[in-house]
């Protein structure tokens, strides 16, 4: 598998991409060249400079160092978000298909629930009903996104189910825990895996939309969908402040997409 991944030049170069933006958002306080909420009215909206390499906002705040500040709301919380979303999805999927008749029915039907209305949609009515702030996103997008999972690793683990491995391990009273963890586990790892890294980007744009619209990481917090919140007022006098944040979760997202393609291709080749 290293070896496909390190001929694959997409795969490569969208890694690095992914890495060296979480490097760079680990670092922060060291590569950032000012304090990303430190405002001064007398340099708002400066142009490009050794100070603000990127200019100013209309706060007088560097872009530069809100962009690097921003990688940790936008891209760790989507890591984490993902990471909880496919814990929880994989558990229940995987119990689901293995154990089929009525706990499937019912897990399936609520599943079903779950998947008949906009993800977008409910996210918002939960975070709604809740009230703004970053936790209520995260917690409203695991809520509604593992229902996906759930039904896609089910799949997965039925298909397994007839392998002879896997009836050899019943038949000889092997215990269900010992043959999902050590049978089933590995074999659907690469599945989700891929699924992991398609859906990153999705979670990304998901977080930083509500951001935007003033539901998710709250000012003056630095956070990619919050600075394209306060660009858009200024947006005929000044459209260069949307392009740093805007290009940001574009290459971030498409990165996360492409290598997630580039993996299925390494992973399963029999899906090209």
């Amino acid at each position: 598998m290293l070896k496909k991944l390190i001929k694959d030049k997409i795969a490569v170069i969208t890694l690095i991409i992914i890495l060296t933006t979480m490097m760079v958002g680990v670092f922060a306080e060291e590569i950032a060249p000012n304090d990303p909420d430190k405002t001064s009215i007398i340099s708002k909206y400066a142009e490009g400079s050794q100070e603000f390499p990127l200019g100013t906002d209309h706060l007088g705040r560097c872009i530069l160092s809100r962009l690097i500040y921003g990688i940790r709301p936008t891209v760790f919380l989507s890591l984490l978000t993902m990471l909880c979303t496919i814990v929880i999805g994989t558990a229940i999927g995987m119990i689901s298909g293995y154990a089929r008749g009525l706990l499937d029915e019912v897990i399936m039907r609520i599943v079903d629930i779950m998947l008949s209305f906009p993800s977008q949609v409910m996210i918002l009515a939960v975070v709604g009903m809740m009230g703004v702030g970053i936790r209520n996103v995260i917690i409203a997008s695991i809520a509604i996104k593992w229902a996906w999972y759930a039904r896609m690793i089910r799949s997965t683990v039925i298909k397994y189910n007839n392998k002879n491995y896997i009836l050899y391990a019943k038949t000889i009273g092997t215990r269900k825990s010992f043959i999902i963890t050590r049978h089933m586990l590995p074999n659907i790892l690469s599945e989700i895996i891929v699924l992991a890294t398609l859906d990153t980007g999705w979670v990304i744009i998901s977080i930083s939309t509500l951001s935007f619209l003033g539901l998710g990481v709250q000012a003056p917090a630095a956070e990619w969908g919050a600075m394209l919140s306060e660009a858009k007022n200024v947006i005929t006098s000044h459209p260069t402040q949307m392009l740093a944040p805007g290009l940001a979760i574009l290459i971030l997202v498409s990165s996360f997409n492409m290598l997630g393609d580039s993996l299925r291709d390494i992973l399963d080749p029999k899906e090209v």
